[in-house]
């Protein structure tokens, strides 16, 4: 992970989950900043995320993001614009997300626009809203090619997003709208990915395996620190080639 040193990130969905444990090793990894986004900074769900702010806070920065909400995406990328340097920001890690356990034939209007909102609509107009700061560092890095410490984007996805693998894969769970959501995700990054090319700024889905948080569930068989350990040891080393890939934690290809 030392290609993250001195990187600034962005997190979202960074009070609980896979999104604390990734703050928790972005600043372990020598990051120069990490701005932890959430919805709710003050709320009780957001307590360790503070108690981590108090404890590194020339690193860490927590922010007010809802991003099933446009006006609060756009806030934010003001508050964090304002706290970056000339060098811009290298790195963004959309993680929010919603996973309402229904299935086809029970999942409602709501279910359907609130995961497809904060699932797809939010990382899209992250993706829109911190482009400028993330071609800054692109500019910046003088660097040729792309790499995560220079200028990129990683959408966290699932393997319930495969079309390949959603036929055979035993639901632990009802993963409908989820997985219908994330399969807009996943082309999002394909056209994220086609778009910013010229930019050279990456942009790649990573499957960050079942992991044993609230919305993963007791039974899933990996926690989060190893799980967020493979997916920084992925992006870590991610050039080129991979750009608008889709991998696993552990590096290995996902089927579309």
């Amino acid at each position: 992970m030392a290609a993250l040193k001195g990187s600034s990130a962005l997190v979202t969905g960074a009070n609980r989950g896979l999104g604390l444990e990734m703050v928790k090793q972005l600043l372990e990894a020598n990051c120069s900043k990490v701005f932890a986004a959430c919805r709710d900074p003050d709320g009780p769900n957001s307590e360790a995320l503070r108690e981590l702010a108090k404890r590194s806070p020339d690193v860490v920065t927590i922010v007010k993001l809802d991003v099933s909400d446009p006006c609060s995406i756009k806030e934010s990328a003001k508050k964090v614009g304002s706290l970056l340097g000339k060098n811009g920001l290298n790195l963004i890690v959309n993680n929010a997300a919603v996973l309402p356990q229904k299935t086809m034939l029970n999942a409602t209007v709501e279910d359907m626009q609130n995961t497809f909102n904060t699932n797809v609509i939010g990382p899209l107009f992250v993706i829109r809203e911190y482009l400028p700061y993330l071609q800054t560092a692109a500019k910046a890095s003088g660097k040729p090619g792309m790499s995560c410490d220079k200028a990129a984007v990683i959408n966290i996805s699932t393997d319930a997003a495969s079309m390949t693998i959603m036929p055979v894969l035993k639901d632990p769970f009802p993963l409908f709208p989820y997985s219908i959501s994330k399969a807009g995700l996943n082309m999002l990054t394909i056209y994220t990915a086609r778009d910013l090319k010229a930019d050279e700024i990456l942009c790649i889905s990573i499957h960050p395996g079942w992991v044993r948080t609230d919305m993963g569930g007791d039974q899933a068989p990996i926690d989060a620190r190893q799980s967020v350990e493979g997916v920084l040891s992925v992006i870590s080393s991610l050039t080129e080639k991979q750009h608008g890939g889709f991998l696993d934690y552990t590096g290995k290809t996902m089927p579309w």
